[in-house]
Parts: structure tokens; sequence; C-alpha cells
């Protein structure tokens, strides 16, 4: 099958960041004939870079504030409004999925793609962090069990799945019992080649450093890090922002400084200077990890999260074994008098270890697959 002058969409959960996976949706628009994309709910202010696409929204962007940007009070929604668009003009829809635009419905004639970031989180992988309100948690005990057993019954609706590694590959075949390809996102070299050649050489944050850079939410486990450093006193920088940020910053004590909506040229020059990314979450892929790399900062990182396939052990940073403060501290002592080797081998090895995540390796094997 060829899509070459075929008229084609790109769905997505809902457009309201700019992390690491959101730097894919564009690669995908331009690879698939400037496709179409459609969401949920759109912020323009949180999500600047996709202010120059013609998004196609639901019903939930017409919604109050509170609503609209609660994933928890939308919720119920949320099948609704992926079920409520119309895809009967188009050739071949890709969904980019971590909850529900892999809901969509299309017709037989329409070829349906999920690139699946992750099974649903409220449902199969970390319900406690979400529903920790008393008064939610009472409501969450009886929409929860309907909800699931839906998005096991949408899980099916795609034609193929492709992962984003073999962690969510495995998740896949255990939770919607389906096989599928594992494709890792792209890193665009020719970006951030620009962006490191923008850097300011005379940049200083005067004193040593680690860096985090992360969404501020519960399952990425940023006051694990805190609280490490909280003991440690060692600085460290936290770039990112999120539903959790006013309560991460009255945990935190002075030695960590919070940074948010930043340049991707400041965060190359964090990047490049820091003496190492701490990653205590579970990442289903971990795209901070790669930008790291490609700057020479060594990357400490759970051993059991996605992020773990992007860095070679020894060479381009560390793995701690549990996701306990103890294990990320042992981690960050047994780093310290590494650090200047293990940076010099981030610059040898880092670069080369990008090759396997480039941007035409990742179009190519994409097209290949929606072409078949």
């Amino acid at each position: 099958m060829n899509f070459k002058d075929s008229k084609i969409a790109i769905v997505y959960d809902w457009i309201d960041s700019s992390g690491g996976i959101e730097r894919i949706i564009p690669i995908l628009i331009k690879t698939f004939n400037n496709a179409d994309i459609f969401t949920s709910y759109f912020d323009p202010k949180k999500a600047p870079w996709a202010t120059k696409y013609d998004i196609k929204t639901s019903f939930i962007q017409n919604l109050p504030g509170f609503i609209k940007k609660s994933r928890i009070l939308s919720l119920i929604l949320y099948p609704y409004a992926f079920e409520s668009f119309n895809f009967s003009e188009y050739d071949l829809v890709i969904s980019v999925s971590s909850s529900f635009s892999k809901a969509v419905i299309t017709k037989p004639q329409v070829r349906h793609i999920c690139y699946m970031l992750t099974p649903t989180r409220y449902f199969w992988i970390d319900k406690k962090s979400y529903f920790k309100n008393p008064v939610i948690k009472k409501i969450s005990k009886i929409i929860l069990p309907q909800l699931k057993k839906w998005d096991y019954v949408v899980s099916k609706r795609p034609d193929s799945i492709i992962s984003i590694s073999n962690l969510v590959k495995k998740r896949v075949k255990k939770i919607y019992k389906r096989t599928s390809l594992v494709l890792y996102p792209p890193f665009d070299l020719k970006y951030w080649n620009k962006i490191k050649k923008s850097i300011n050489s005379n940049y200083s944050n005067h004193r040593s450093y680690f860096l985090l850079v992360s969404r501020l939410e519960h399952y990425k486990k940023v006051e694990l890090a805190i609280e490490v450093f909280n003991k440690l006193k060692d600085r460290l920088i936290i770039v990112g922002a999120g539903s959790q940020e006013k309560k991460l910053q009255r945990f935190a004590n002075n030695n960590i400084e919070f940074k948010k909506y930043i340049s991707d040229v400041e965060l190359a020059n964090l990047y490049s200077q820091a003496d190492a990314l701490i990653m205590p979450q579970i990442e289903e892929f971990g795209m901070v990890s790669l930008e790291a790399q490609f700057f020479g900062c060594p990357v400490i990182s759970y051993k059991n999260s996605g992020a773990a396939e992007t860095i070679l052990d020894g060479k381009t940073g560390i793995f701690f074994d549990k996701q306990e403060a103890k294990s990320l501290e042992a981690a960050i002592v047994r780093y310290k008098p590494i650090s200047y080797n293990l940076k010099i081998l981030t610059k040898e090895f880092g670069t080369k270890n990008l090759e396997r995540f480039s941007k035409e390796k990742f179009i190519y094997n994409f097209k290949r697959i929606a072409y078949l």
C-alpha cells in the first residue's frame, strides 16, 4: 500500500506540554504528507511548538479550564472525545498514545497504526499515584473497572502497534495481549548540532551541579531525587513544569533550584556543564537521556527504566537497582570518584550511541511499516 498521495491523520492524546515525546509529532507530520493533527485538548501557552499547526480538537477544548486541564476530571470524557472524531475521509490514521488516542474508530479500509508510548498508566501501571485524593479515590473505585475494560477493548482497534521500547513492548503483550514491533523515537542530530553551535562557551553556573529534566508529575518520581539531594547537599537543578511543581518546591532545600520553560539553547548549556543527569523515574524511553549524552553528560538512571535501553553501562552512564532513595544515593556516591573518566567516555561513545536513534532510521522504518 502506498500512502504518498493519501490523506493522513495523526492523533495525540493531548497537546499541553513540551517534553521529549512532543519532539516526535512534528517529525511524523512532515514525514506523512503534512498530516492533519487531532487531539482532545490543546493549550498553546504550554505547547508553543504546536501553534503553527491547524489542530483539530474535541469538545473537551470548550469546557472550563479546571476540567479540561485536569486528566482526572476529564477521565470519563476522553472515550467520548476520541470516539467522536470522524476519519472516514482518511487513508491512514497514526495514533500516538499513552492513554486514549488509540481508541479512535476507523472504517475497515482505513489503516490505523498506533505508536504506543505506554499502556494507560491510570489503569494498569501506577494507579495509586493518580488517585490519592480521598473523594477521587472513592469515585475511581466505581468508574475504573469499566474504563479498564473499555481500554482493553479499544487496544484491539489499531491494525498494528509499534512500541517505543522493549519495556513498552513487554507491557503491551502483558496487558493488551498484543504483539508489537519496537521502533525507538528519533534523535534529531541535525537539530541538536545547530543548538550545540549556539552554546555560550563563556556560560558558567559557577558551582558544579547535577541535573534533572522532567515533567513534574507523580509518576516521574522527582521527589525521590529531591529527598536524596536534600540529604547530600549537592546542588541539583530541576528543569520542568507540571502539576506537582509547588509541592516539590516546598519539599526541596536551598541547594535545589527549579527552572521551567527554558529554551533548547539554555538546556544545552545546562547539559554541557552538568556533573550528570539524574533519572529516578521509570521512563518508557527517555529522550532526555539521549540529549544529555549528546552533550557529553553521563546519565544516572534506574535500571528497570526504558531509558536504560539508551545508555551504555559504564560508558555513557550508570544504573541504580531499586527505585528507592538509598539506592539512588549509593549510585551518586559511587559515581563521584569516576565522574571525570565517565565524562570522557560519554563524549567518546555518546555520539556513536546516538546513531541507533537517528531520525533517518526512524523515518525509513516508520514508512516501511506504514506502507505494508
